[in-house]
Formats: structure tokens, C-alpha cells, sequence
């Protein structure tokens, strides 16, 4: 896939708030990206979505083992987050992680072929759904630790600083992680170093089975930025427009050199925290609430509103999408396994 234009490269695009301030309404999305970026962003949306109620359905018929992590209903906190980034910028992932690494670049059947334990799989099957990397996309890795790619995407980001280099780390992380102590450390070294680190905490409203209200002291998880100094911004997590505006606006403050900035991205998932969450803490009125809200149809919405596609071009994108992933799962179903000689190589421990 190639990269997505940093906002900087968008042909005519004005800096935020402009086209508003000249009468321009629209959201900032449509203002600031290209309508070819806006289709793309669909359609990387769709594959996501597409993506895990794939690997859901092959779970469900034995094809794959173990458990995951869906992020059916997150699709547009990863797409509107990674719509400014390129693949010399990197992020960091966590163990509902599949929608960023597709927000980033990857080839879903390479994810596939990990989920199924194959040796084509992006880490030839010995990490699963939790421990998908790629590092030529910038993808980091995604961590089955709670927190743990926070100071990873510090340490990252310390680099890029020491190097000179134009781009930003993007750590992204649930509501359960801002409640960690490597949470607290990574953004108050971020912040007295000023390195070029975007935190987003994708807030579902549930670390495993306890509710954000039950858990966390403050209301919203970006309060929490004024302790170390950095902007916060809390942000409706199912539209793509004000994700991308804030990440935007972050991304570039981290480019000049002003140091990192706290996004909360308030969205929630369909599923339960795993495949073998049984739901009771939740209630049918409560998801079938948010299921109203998906982020999905509400970006389709919009972009039949201002003229960006039409119902044809959407029926052709998630038919393209139908092909990619059924084409995906047959590459992983075809390809090798490990061979069980081999089981201990790429495999290390520091």
C-alpha cells in the first residue's frame, strides 16, 4: 500500500481551522484530505472490520487457537489516527491491536497466516493475533502486555530525536493502561525531553470487565496530561474527522519539535474483551446503543453527504474488500507450517 500523504503534502490543503473560519463547514477530514485519501480511508475501515469478523468466523471453526482481542466498532480511532502518518513514522500497538496494524499497511494475509500459526505469517506464526510487527511500515509491534508499548514508543521516539529525523512515534493503549505506572513514567520523560510522541488511549470504557468509572479516578483519561505538561484533547473516537483533526494537530506539534500530546479517543467494542469474555458486566441496551453509533455507517454517511463517493463506489469498495480478505485467508490456509525442528529460532529473551 503506499503511503498516505502527510497533511503537510495534501494538495491545497489549508491549515486547521481555516476553511471553517472562510465559511467552509464541513468536518475537518473533508476539508484537509484529498477525496482519494477519504475513499482510502473507507476502505481501510471496512478491511478491518472485515478482517476480524474473518478471523472470528475461522476461530469460531477451528482454524485458529488460542484467543484475541477484537476491535469491531474502533475502526475509526486507528484509520483517523494513522491517516497523517507514513511509513517512516512508527507506532506502537496493543493486544486489540489488528486495526492498527492495517491502519499502518499491513497485508492481511500475512495476518492471517500468523493467526493461523503459519510460517508466512508476519512473525512465521509464533506470535499470534497479540504479537504482529512490521517494521518496514513502522509497526513496532503490537504487546500482550497492558502498557507495554508505552515506554517502547518513548524509547523510539528518544531515537528519532537523537537522529534528527522528521518523524513521530504514535503509542497507542487502552483505558486499562493509563492506570499503570509505565503510563505516568513514559509521558512525564516524554515531556521533559520533548520527543515526538503522540499517546492515544483508545477509551472502550472497559478494561476487561471493569468499567472506566469504577477504575479511574479522573472523568476523561486526557485530564491526566496537565500533570506533565502536554496538551490533552478528548475526542468522539467513532468519527474518523475529529480522530484525524486531533491527530493532525498533534503530529504536526510533535514535528516542530514541541513535544509529545495526549489524545482519548471515547469509542467502545462490540465484542467482549476476548473470545472467552461471557459479557455479564455489560448490557444488551448499552451495546446495542453504541452498535447505533458505528463508526462505519457514520463515515459512509458523511461521505455520501459531501459528494465524496456515491452508493456504487461504496458497494465497490467493500467487494473489493470481500476479495482481499477471502483471497487473505486462502494465502494463509495454503501456506506452510513451521516446521517443529525449527520451533526455537526467531524466537528470543532479553
Amino acid at each position: 500500500m503506499s503511503a498516505i500523504p502527510r497533511s503537510s503534502e495534501v494538495a491545497d490543503a489549508a491549515p486547521p481551522g481555516a476553511a471553517a473560519r472562510n465559511g467552509d463547514n464541513r468536518p475537518f477530514a473533508f476539508r484537509h484530505f484529498e477525496p482519494a485519501v477519504l475513499k482510502d480511508a473507507l476502505r481501510q475501515m471496512h478491511l478491518i472490520r472485515r478482517f476480524e469478523e474473518g478471523a472470528e468466523e475461522s476461530y469460531m471453526r477451528g482454524l485458529i487457537h488460542g484467543t484475541m482481542h477484537l476491535s469491531i466498532g474502533q475502526e475509526a480511532s486507528a484509520v483517523g489516527i494513522c491517516l497523517t502518518l507514513t511509513d517512516t513514522d512508527q507506532i506502537t500497538s496493543t493486544h486489540r491491536g489488528h486495526g492498527h496494524c492495517i491502519a499502518k499497511g499491513a497485508e492481511v494475509g500475512r495476518m492471517f497466516a500468523e493467526f493461523f500459526g503459519k510460517e508466512t505469517g508476519y512473525c512465521r506464526g509464533r506470535g499470534g493475533s497479540m504479537h504482529i510487527a512490521d517494521v518496514t511500515k513502522g509497526n513496532l509491534g503490537a504487546n500482550g502486555i497492558v502498557a507495554g508499548g508505552i515506554p517502547i514508543a518513548v524509547g523510539a521516539a528518544l531515537s528519532m530525536k537523537m537522529q534528527r529525523r522528521p518523524d513521530v512515534v504514535v503509542s497507542f493503549f487502552g483505558d486499562g493502561a493509563n492506570n499503570e505506572g509505565a503510563f505516568h513514567e513514559a509521558l512525564n520523560m516524554a515531556s521533559i525531553w520533548k520527543l515526538p510522541v503522540v499517546f492515544v488511549c483508545e477509551n472502550n470504557k472497559y478494561g476487561m470487565s471493569v468499567s472506566t468509572e469504577r477504575s479511574t479516578a479522573v472523568r476523561n483519561v486526557a485530564e491526566r496530561a496537565a500533570a506533565y505538561a502536554m496538551p490533552g484533547v478528548t475526542v468522539d473516537g467513532n468519527s474518523l474527522s475529529e480522530v484525524s483533526e486531533a491527530s493532525v494537530a498533534a503530529v504536526e506539534r510533535a514535528r516542530r519539535g514541541e513535544g509529545p500530546t495526549l489524545i482519548e479517543c471515547k469509542t467502545y467494542r462490540h465484542r467482549g474483551h476476548s473470545k472467552s469474555d461471557r459479557n455479564r458486566y455489560r448490557t444488551k441496551e448499552e451495546i446495542d446503543d453504541w452498535i447505533a453509533k458505528d463508526p462505519i455507517g457514520r463515515f459512509e454517511a458523511e461521505m455520501l453527504e459531501y459528494g465524496v463517493v456515491n452508493a456504487a463506489e461504496i458497494d465497490e469498495i467493500r467487494a473489493g474488500v470481500e476479495r482481499e480478505i477471502a483471497d487473505g485467508i486462502e494465502f494463509a490456509k495454503n501456506s506452510p507450517a513451521p516446521d517443529v525442528s525449527q520451533a526455537t529460532r526467531f524466537v528470543y529473551t532479553v
